[in-house]
């Protein structure tokens, strides 16, 4: 099926990312749906490194508009007709790099991949895990519970305020009226004035109830903040780390947003209780009035307790990438970046009004195009939330520091003023640190200290100069969780527990357990430079994700497999079985192995030279397999790869796969 309309078939929540993409001005929605089969037919990677295959691809795009164009003229479609015309102006403007506009689409046929991925991913996990925990099933119900209890209670403070003061009115009514009445029996008016006294007691009992129920209702609502703010909050901005590094953890704010809305709704009504307790006290007050005595402590923990929870409620939703980076928090000068902030109480009258500026940590200068500032609104988030998208952020390269590029981290923080109903509170958010680099050479190095900081570090205000100075080391069971994510965000298929032992079995030698091993910073990315173990596995990831996703998805590439264990492998099998492992000395390369019996019956086992970028980009991997020989007796070529471990026949295993195309690389 077509990507466009497998896209289209998507769940609500990815269609959303799917508008959210396309809210960008590059390639609009309407150009990739009418002209979906051309677009995805094309060498768009090939155009955007050959200026002239782009402008080949440019007249081609032209020419489609104005073939989409003349069809919307015969429909009288007078909108698209317009819609048409003006999209083609637009592009017309790339007539002098049409390799820009090759970048473009590439990108994103590219998120669209992305967006496809995770849904399949959430579909496998969904299938996994047909529940969740039930703790956690447990906790969720338990918060909502408590949320639920919480707009109850409001609601029951509501009728005791308006029985408050209508019992207030009443006494104020009666005592206006004997005051008229100027009552001079003495029996009389002591009879009175034991009657008011007891309404006055009857009304002092009642202010102090309300006030005990206001106390009450400040201490649920601060256990809700804590569970949202020290838990939830935390809990959904370490996921978002993970997420920065492959994992397949939901990052949506959609609930979160609920909860935090209704908190502060309710300590905004609390506010409105205090202040019409005040305006009862301004008509009727005695001695010891127990709200004069108790009203500001209470105004002043609940305007504390609200200014917690917005300070709180302003998050950076998606955190700072490039449109053609290896993955999000690597950016690079001079080149636009975007990045979405959110305020999680989202109050519609508020909308448009919060003006949100952009700054940068003290090591770089930061620039913005345009504008440096943006309002948040509701009409930049499909689902409604208040949000303020930058979408063309750049940093310049005006250095200050002289640490290693790539192991400088930097914050970019986003500063608004919330102002609603008399209270004003300065919010500030601030991005996960991001790695700023000069030149495209930098950034795998760069993409391993992000893996490393969002691995191991769950709090982020911390001395960023020094952080690689001081690196604490990752224990193996959670830095080899990291490396199956990285295969499984790009290509849907993570390290299963023996491919994962390989790698252990490369960083820490042959060990009955490798839970309590930790690996240090510096064996990750700056031992034995330039090959380092990063540049090593992230080399075998980018081969895979180029030229054999397909084969490893579907379980083909045994891959992490150290030498001895693949002798000892295929020394059990029947003649001409074989596996495919990465090498463990050329970076980026692939290799097979096949077992033979020698003249005395014995198995012997042999290897062909690793097969890198440069084959597989000219020969599919498979059809190397299928047409791979080697000369026998008399020279007579041969294949000798007969059966994919454990005994799978060949062409069962690859069949599927093959082309007409032939090519092989033969062992002497």
């Amino acid at each position: 099926m077509a990507q466009w309309d497998r896209l289209r078939q998507l769940s609500d929540v990815y269609r959303q990312e799917l508008h959210e993409l396309y809210d960008r001005d590059a390639l609009p929605m309407d150009v990739r749906h009418y002209l979906s089969v051309w677009i995805e037919k094309q060498e768009w990677l090939r155009a955007a490194q050959d200026p002239d295959r782009a402008m080949v691809l440019f007249q081609d795009l032209l020419s489609n508009l104005d073939i989409q164009h003349s069809r919307f003229v015969q429909e009288e479609s007078f909108l698209l007709q317009h819609n048409i015309r003006r999209y083609k102006q637009n592009f017309q403007n790339y007539q002098d790099d049409p390799c820009t506009l090759a970048r473009n689409i590439l990108w994103f046929l590219e998120k669209e991949k992305e967006i496809l991925d995770r849904a399949d991913l959430a579909e496998q996990v969904q299938f996994l895990n047909v529940a969740q925990e039930a703790m956690e099933i447990s906790s969720l119900q338990d918060l909502e519970r408590k949320m639920a209890g919480l707009r109850n209670d409001m609601q029951c403070m509501e009728h005791t305020m308006s029985c408050l003061e209508e019992q207030q009115d009443e006494f104020d009514f009666k005592f206006q009226t004997y005051k008229m009445e100027a009552v001079v029996d003495e029996a009389v008016k002591k009879e009175q004035m034991k009657f008011f006294q007891q309404l006055i007691n009857r009304l002092d009992e009642c202010r102090k109830s309300t006030l005990s129920d206001l106390h009450k209702l400040l201490d649920k609502t601060e256990e809700l903040i804590n569970l949202l703010v020290k838990k939830e909050l935390v809990e959904w901005q370490r996921r978002q780390q993970k997420a920065c590094i492959g994992a397949p953890d939901s990052v949506c704010l959609d609930q979160l947003e609920t909860w935090f809305t209704c908190v502060a709704v309710c300590l905004f009504q609390v506010r409105e209780f205090l202040s019409k307790l005040e305006e009862l006290v301004g008509k009727v007050s005695y001695a010891n009035d127990p709200v004069k005595a108790q009203k500001p402590a209470l105004q002043k923990r609940a305007d504390t307790l609200l200014k917690d929870l917005l300070k709180s409620s302003f998050v950076v939703e998606t955190q700072p990438s490039m449109p053609q980076g290896k993955g999000p928090l690597v950016l690079r000068t001079n080149v636009q970046f975007s990045v979405k902030t959110r305020l999680l109480v989202k109050f519609p009258e508020l909308n448009h009004s919060m003006k949100v500026n952009v700054s940068m940590d003290r090591y770089r200068r930061f620039n913005v195009l345009g504008n440096n500032t943006k309002a948040l609104n509701m009409a930049e988030s499909q689902s409604g939330g208040m949000v303020a998208d930058f979408r063309h952020l750049v940093s310049d390269n005006d250095l200050r520091i002289s640490l290693s590029v790539t192991e400088e981290l930097h914050i970019v923080y986003f500063n608004t003023v919330f102002e609603q109903k008399g209270l004003s509170v300065e919010l500030q958010a601030c991005s996960l640190p991001v790695v700023i680099i000069s030149n495209s050479s930098q950034q795998q190095s760069a993409w391993a200290s992000v893996l490393w900081f969002n691995m191991i570090t769950y709090y982020w205000n911390l001395m960023l100069d020094i952080y690689f100075e001081c690196i604490p080391a990752a224990a193996w069971p959670q830095f080899g969780e990291m490396l199956s994510w990285q295969f499984l965000s790009a290509t849907k298929r993570g390290l299963n527990d023996a491919q994962l032992e390989m790698i252990a079995h490369r960083l820490f030698g042959k060990k009955q357990s490798y839970d309590n091993c930790k690996v240090a910073w510096s064996k990750f990315s700056k031992e034995n430079p330039p090959d380092t173990f990063y540049v090593w596995f992230d080399g075998i990831l980018v081969m895979v994700k180029s030229y054999l996703e397909d084969l490893w998805r579907d379980g083909h590439i045994m891959g992490f497999v150290s030498k001895g264990k693949e002798k000892s492998l295929l020394k059990k099998k029947q003649r001409g079985t074989f596996l495919l492992r990465f090498s463990e000395s050329v970076i980026g390369g692939i290799t097979f192995s096949w077992v033979e019996t020698t003249i005395t019956g014995e198995p012997d086992v042999k290897t062909v030279q690793p097969f890198t970028k440069t084959d597989l980009s000219q020969i599919p991997f498979v059809e190397i397999i299928r047409n791979f020989q080697i000369l026998e007796a008399e020279n007579i070529p041969e294949n000798p790869l007969l059966y994919l471990y454990p005994n799978t026949p060949k062409d069962e295993a690859f069949g599927r796969y093959y082309s007409e195309r032939t090519g092989g690389k033969d062992i002497k």
